[in-house]
């Protein structure tokens, strides 16, 4: 498909962006469709569905949280792991992790 944009006024090339766009999606669509067929006869030919092989591959959870941050509810941690920011400053500023459990 030759097009010469040069020629294309703006609302020609907003529509041409328009339609490309659309066929982008349809595309996207048709090819995930394609490989979700292709992942369920795979498991298939294991005797698993789908859907259990995309639950049993999930990671682990990352746990309920244990200390919040007393300046950000929001910023929580589980007590696994690297130790957050937040916690290692509060702790610096004489907090214990006492006082930010929930």
């Amino acid at each position: 498909m030759n097009v010469d944009l040069e020629t294309l006024s703006r609302d020609e090339l907003q529509k041409l962006i328009n339609d490309a766009q659309k066929a982008l999606k349809s595309v996207d669509a048709r090819r995930m469709a394609e490989a979700k067929r292709a992942a369920e006869m795979a498991a298939k030919e294991y005797g698993f569905s789908l859907e259990d092989v995309v639950q049993s591959s999930g990671k682990s959870s990352k746990g309920a949280p244990k200390y919040v941050n007393p300046a950000d509810a929001s910023q929580t941690w589980t007590g696994r792991g690297r130790k957050p920011n937040w916690l290692i400053e509060a702790m610096q500023a004489g907090k214990s992790l006492d006082d930010m459990a929930l």
